[in-house]
């Protein structure tokens, strides 16, 4: 590692002091409701024999994720709101850009897997728990993990062999591909769209078959338009919100070169705010078995 750089300086997202104290008491309580929203589901269903179905285990690995995801920017990104000078060191950088990619890509298998799951719920009902079996989910989701592991590898690798020697200035409240490897002193060219044939890549394919699995289930309830799927309708509708958020923006920042762009911090925090706050409320408020759950668990805790 031929790195001159210690230490980086986080510009966040505003400068002045009004809006850094508005910010702080917005991503706060975000912060806190994806924490207790996401911790409500995972004690909800684990301790629920009911809610043993594959779409509610998937939906625990998914709380799980969005509590990791946003802890791995929203804290240090709220004590860096009350401080002037917002500094990170070069390998807490580094730490900080793995562990989101390792996350953030294990979500995106992740949603992929559970557009899965009510593609067969709903077009091959007779056959869901034959096909969803507890083996196949322990597995898909070990692979969603082992998927973001191996993809936040290559791209942490392909970072740290680049030489920093100045200017050390990040234009975003968080480290991330695109704003750091603009910093490296060399021809970053080849560097970036191989990070971006890899980041954008995954972005769009799982995209794409998150389309084309919800174009399916719309024609098979088109076909067979019952009360319960109308009812899995109204699901796949809330999924396919919260799945376009969250893609859409990210395939819009890495699915291109990254030295060509200005920074798009503000569009950052639309994909790491906005889908693990909307998950808990759509899949609890939502749904009545997790709500009858949640009641449950409320009244035995009062007694």
């Amino acid at each position: 590692n031929f790195s001159r750089v210690t230490e980086f300086i986080l510009l966040g997202l505003s400068n002045t002091r009004e809006m850094q104290v508005l910010s702080f008491t917005t991503f706060f309580l975000a912060y806190l409701m994806v924490l207790l929203g996401n911790l409500l589901i995972i004690v909800t269903v684990t301790t629920d024999p009911k809610l043993c179905s594959p779409m509610y285990f998937l939906l625990c690995n998914l709380s799980f994720i969005d509590i990791c995801c946003t802890s791995v920017t929203f804290p240090r990104m709220l004590v860096d709101l009350l401080t002037q000078r917002k500094a990170i060191t070069f390998e807490d950088c580094i730490a900080q850009l793995f562990f989101l990619h390792f996350v953030g890509a294990s979500e995106m298998f992740l949603l992929t897997v559970m557009t899965y799951d009510r593609y067969t719920a709903i077009c091959k009902p007779l056959h869901y728990t034959l096909i969803m079996s507890r083996q196949l989910c322990w597995l898909l989701v070990s692979a969603c993990w082992a998927g973001g592991f191996l993809h936040s590898l290559v791209q942490t690798l392909l970072t740290v062999q680049l030489p920093f020697c100045g200017p050390n200035t990040i234009d975003s409240y968080f480290c991330d591909v695109p704003p750091v490897i603009r910093l490296a002193c060399t021809d970053i060219y080849v560097t970036e769209w191989l990070m971006a044939s890899n980041s954008g890549f995954i972005s769009l394919v799982c995209f794409l078959v998150l389309v084309t699995s919800y174009t399916f289930i719309l024609v098979t309830v088109r076909v067979r338009f019952t009360e319960g799927h109308r009812k899995a309708l109204s699901t796949c509708a809330s999924h396919v919100m919260v799945v376009t958020i969250f893609f859409v923006p990210c395939i819009f920042i890495y699915l291109r070169p990254f030295s060509t762009f200005p920074s798009d911090k503000h569009i950052c925090v639309i994909y790491t705010v906005f889908p693990p706050v909307m998950n808990p409320l759509i899949y609890t408020l939502r749904n009545n078995e997790v709500k009858a759950s949640m009641w449950k668990l409320w009244k035995r805790c009062k007694v």
